[in-house]
């Protein structure tokens, strides 16, 4: 087989090919292919291999781009002129894609909208000039719909391209105009010159912008038996834009696809109707299952028209994205493998099941849990919790692999700390997810409030899921089961999203969670998403998920929350937790504390990360044990600027006191009492727990009521922060917030509540035409 064009070099701003070893320019390929005898429209079916992609993280790799405008992208919304911000917007990104380095090929629609709009305001004072016309007998839509098409395409295509022309100049990117007909494909001669300037063009680093050229000829119609000349193969109807794309694509090979319409993707019928919903995936596969409406109010092509020739090119070698081209960003999104718009492919084994699947799955899992009775949803949670020692061999052997991949690939300690699974944690996790089950009966259903309205009326407050929760964790695998029990206890559907350097561990543990729900029926309610999902396509799934919590780092936790615009996110983006050592702090227990607390496990969220020392302690023993303890246990301190200032020499400054170390580091700072570290707290803690050491039991219950954090503790580790030492069995998180839930969230933190009014034949206007009376009675709730 001939081997053409392995790689592409750039010399002086010029492409060229790699052809056998040799070097040439791609202007000069003509010499190549006469030299072997190839035609030079060959050029695109033999200069590489072509395979279409298999999933959206390849699409990053797509070097030959077409990319298609429908009129309804072109074109404002009011129908008057061109959407000139849109058009800027997507210029801008294939100017990027070129400057890249990807061949870009454009098919445009909006000559005779462009052109028709020119012509419309002419011909409105034309008509108001005419003595037997009133002005008002004439509206604009009256005066465009006597304009022939022809003469507006005419008038608007030139305009279009000097709109091109200036726009693209804008980025130094050279375009070229190719107007084509019906003739242009389906006539051998002109078909072999049309993809040779074509590929010429690429060649010599200009943008090919496509049109048909509507002034000339009507909208071309081929049947789809017609048979291209000179290649014995049946060829694609040409109706409209969407099926000129298709065909282009598919001849100069094309890696991918855009069609970029007035709608979001592919849905399974009109996204209008009840029951819609959108295909992120397509295979030819689903053709059946889809229902097509109407076509567009603006262009020719309909979405069945947009399908068959996507599908027409798939089996062509180019990879199909359908997208909204008025979405921000729509192509660099695609691009980089984002789930936007709704992808062709024919791989069967492309990708595990949708995530809208699986949220949809969940959805359903969520009502099937809830159906349970509390004894059947606790003892889904036994099971799982001696599945965990029962199979920890299965599990380490995993969490193993997990380790050793992570260590090769350079974790931080602190991470691989979270990562590691060891018998102990297994026990423990066991133990937690006992404690969930046994406290599990009185969650689901349970009556909050009962008011007797009127005669015969009664009102409950019941408690009930929350829907489907998205969990995003990072490199603690021990997340998972705990969030899982909690989410059975609480009938809850779930999508867990784990970290990929805990990828054997998070499968071999929902192996087990999908066996314990299997259980009781309810297998669906909970899944792991795919590590070839992206979070920020999750985070965009309002539909289908109710409540982000992430678990992780700060700056995990900081970009879900900037991200998920439309999905409430709970939890701390923060661990930053003090110690302050008041005055009247026994020296013993401030040890004894301030040990546990930052030296116990350095990577949780709630280990101290700075020592506020009350400066009466600088002149007494206590001031020199806690840091001479803390140099011993092999902690790096750092000084506040106070501190600072009482030292000749000492430990180095602190470059913020906002900061959260997560490791054998803490910053110490002196305060001159209890109210200057409340104010030190306020204005550097991040409200997730801090402590008081003092015997002075006024200047306890002082900072126990004043210290606006999730935890505030006194004469006790800031470690016992956390859902198993509460008897919450466990917690889905730790909330800094200050709406809902807060602290550590158990199975109460991930309820909510609906209203249940039961009467005979009350209506509305009985009470107030003063048939029946309101009684208003609070009643016991059991």
């Amino acid at each position: 087989m001939l081997h053409i064009a392995s790689r592409i070099v750039r010399v002086s701003g010029r492409r060229y090919y790699t052809v056998t070893g040799d070097t040439l320019p791609i202007g000069n390929i003509n010499s190549v292919y006469e030299g072997l005898n190839v035609d030079k429209r060959t050029l695109v079916s033999t200069e590489r291999k072509k395979r279409t992609f298999t999933d959206r993280s390849q699409l990053k790799y797509a070097r030959r781009l077409v990319v298609k405008l429908g009129s309804a992208v072109i074109t404002r919304e009011d129908g008057n002129g061109l959407a000139l911000g849109r058009l800027a917007s997507i210029i801008e990104q294939v100017a990027e894609c070129h400057h890249e380095g990807r061949e870009c090929i454009m098919v445009t629609s909006g000559a005779v909208a462009f052109g028709r709009q020119k012509l419309t305001q002419e011909l409105l004072m034309s008509l108001s000039m005419r003595e037997t016309l009133s002005p008002s007998d004439h509206t604009r839509e009256d005066a465009g719909s006597i304009l022939d098409p022809r003469a507006a395409a005419a008038v608007g295509q030139s305009e279009l391209m000097a709109m091109y022309d200036a726009m693209f100049s804008q980025y130094n990117v050279k375009i070229a105009q190719v107007l084509v007909t019906k003739p242009d494909f389906y006539n051998e001669e002109t078909r072999k010159n049309l993809f040779c300037t074509l590929s010429e063009l690429i060649s010599l680093n200009i943008v090919p912008i496509i049109n048909t050229n509507d002034a000339v000829s009507p909208p071309m119609y081929i049947h789809d038996d017609t048979v291209v000349p000179g290649t014995g193969k049946k060829g694609i109807g040409i109706k409209d834009n969407d099926s000129l794309s298709a065909l282009l694509a598919a001849e100069v090979q094309s890696d991918l696809l855009i069609m970029m319409s007035d709608v979001d993707g592919i849905y399974n019928k009109p996204p209008w109707e009840d029951g819609a919903r959108m295909m992120h995936t397509y295979t030819s596969k689903d053709k059946d299952l889809v229902q097509f409406g109407q076509k567009s109010k603006v262009g020719t092509g309909g979405m069945d028209s947009k399908v068959n020739a996507a599908t027409w090119a798939m089996a062509r070698g180019v990879s199909v994205v359908i997208c909204n081209g008025m979405q921000e960003k729509a192509i660099k999104t695609i691009i980089s493998g984002r789930k936007v718009g709704t992808f062709f492919t024919d791989c069967a084994t492309s990708s595990p099941t949708s995530v809208d699947v699986l949220a949809e799955n969940a959805r359903s899992g969520s009502r099937v849990l809830q159906q349970l009775t509390p004894s059947e949803r606790a003892s889904a949670i036994h099971t799982l919790s001696d599945l965990l020692v029962e199979k920890q061999d299965k599990i380490l052997e995993a969490n193993a692999k997990d380790l050793e991949e992570a260590t090769k690939g350079g974790l931080a300690k602190p991470l691989l700390d979270r990562l590691s699974l060891s018998q102990g944690k297994l026990k423990t996790l066991s133990i937690g997810l006992k404690q969930i089950a046994d406290s599990s009966y009185e969650n689901v259903g349970r009556v909050l409030r009962k008011t007797k309205l009127a005669d015969n009326l009664i009102l409950r407050q019941v408690t009930v899921p929350i829907g489907v929760l998205l969990v995003i964790f990072e490199s603690r695998p021990d997340s998972l089961p705990q969030v899982a029990a909690l989410a059975m206890a609480s009938a809850n559907g779930l999508l867990l999203k784990g970290g990929k350097e805990a990828a054997y561990s998070n499968k071999a543990l929902m192996d087990l969670v999908k066996e314990s729900l299997q259980s009781v029926g309810a297998e669906d309610a909970i899944s792991l998403v795919s590590t070839r999902e992206e979070i920020s396509d999750l985070l965009s799934m309002e539909k289908h998920i109710d409540l982000i919590i992430p678990r992780g780092s700060s700056d995990l936790v900081r970009s879900i929350q900037k991200q998920s615009k439309h999905i409430p996110v709970l939890g701390h983006a923060e661990g930053i937790c003090h110690v302050y050592v008041d005055k009247d702090a026994d020296p013993v227990k401030a040890l004894k504390i301030v040990r546990d607390a930052k030296c116990d496990y350095p990577a949780a969220c709630n280990a101290m990360e700075t020592l506020l020392i009350h400066e009466d302690h600088l002149t007494t023993t206590l001031f020199t044990d806690l840091c001479n303890m803390l140099k011993k246990e092999g902690v790096k301190i750092h000084a506040g600027p106070k501190l600072a200032s009482h030292l000749t020499f000492g430990p180095p400054p602190a470059r913020t006191m906002r900061h959260e170390y997560g490791a054998l580091e803490c910053c110490v700072e002196l305060v001159k009492d209890m109210e200057e570290a409340v104010d030190h707290i306020h204005k550097f803690g991040s409200s997730h727990t801090d402590v008081i050491v003092t015997e002075n039991e006024t200047a306890a219950r002082k900072f126990l009521g004043i210290v606006d954090s999730a935890c505030v503790f006194h004469n006790v580790s800031s470690r016992f922060a956390d859902g198993f030492r509460f008897g919450l069995g466990a917690e889905v998180g730790i909330s800094t917030a200050r709406i809902h839930a807060r602290g550590p969230v158990g199975v109460e933190g991930l309820l909510t509540t609906k209203w249940i009014l039961e009467g005979s034949d009350h209506t509305a206007a009985e009470f107030n035409e003063g048939k029946r009376n309101w009684i208003h009675e609070p009643l016991p709730v059991h």
